[in-house]
């Protein structure tokens, strides 16, 4: 007998997911709920995310302060419920306002199981984050993750390729070992210039068979 019975070796020996609108529910349903909850003017909100977010905006904006940890979650709080108007007129109240917003944001179970059996299975799982204050599930980061990645605990955020590199030395393997899934293109785009294998996100079965494609079946 010789090897052919063995199972084929993964191509990759780690796994790196975000959290937001990874392993947990997408971001437009959770931040959706809260729009819908707080009578938020959903225009005037997709405006002031598109001026702190996109691929155009300012590298001092609010969004970016806050995901390095330039400004504490107060602060940013503040400033957003500022921007923010509501369809019933009344003012949005900026104290707890991302514990609100985030409030929805509960884990995807489909992508914990993922998560937990590549764990099992011997392969390095990492979390990398850009963080809107600490509002993780400790005990569950715990179970999931080896290595832990968060923007706000070392002053870098994605898409900057620093971020990438810090992660791919905590976990000890060259880019063209790790995966790298995020809903956000720009994210992704990113991972894949400094080497990664990286997709996006869009289901927990998407992932799956991406996952497949590079020897990963879980």
């Amino acid at each position: 007998m010789g090897d052919s019975t063995l199972p084929p070796q993964p191509e990759v020996d780690a796994l790196v997911f975000d959290w937001g609108g990874v392993m947990t529910v997408s971001v437009p349903e959770f931040v959706g709920a809260w729009m819908h909850a707080e009578a938020i003017d959903r225009d005037v909100y997709g405006r002031i995310m598109r001026e702190w977010l996109s691929r155009d905006a300012l590298p001092d904006n609010p969004v970016f302060r806050l995901e390095t940890g330039e400004l504490t979650v107060p602060e940013f709080e503040r400033l957003l419920a500022a921007e923010l108007i509501t369809t019933t007129g009344t003012a949005v109240d900026g104290n707890g306002l991302l514990k609100r917003m985030f409030g929805g944001a509960t884990p995807d179970p489909a992508m914990v199981e993922l998560v937990r059996k590549a764990r099992a299975a011997g392969l390095h799982t990492a979390l990398l984050s850009n963080s809107w204050g600490e509002g993780y599930p400790k005990d569950l980061l715990l179970e999931l993750f080896d290595t832990v990645v968060i923007s706000g605990r070392i002053g870098l955020r994605k898409p900057d390729e620093r971020i990438y590199h810090h992660t791919l030395e905590r976990i000890g393997v060259p880019a063209g070992r790790a995966v790298f899934f995020d809903d956000a293109p720009i994210n992704v785009e990113a991972a894949q210039a400094v080497g990664m294998h990286a997709l996006r996100h869009t289901s927990a079965d998407a992932t799956r068979a991406h996952l497949a494609t590079l020897g990963v079946n879980l």
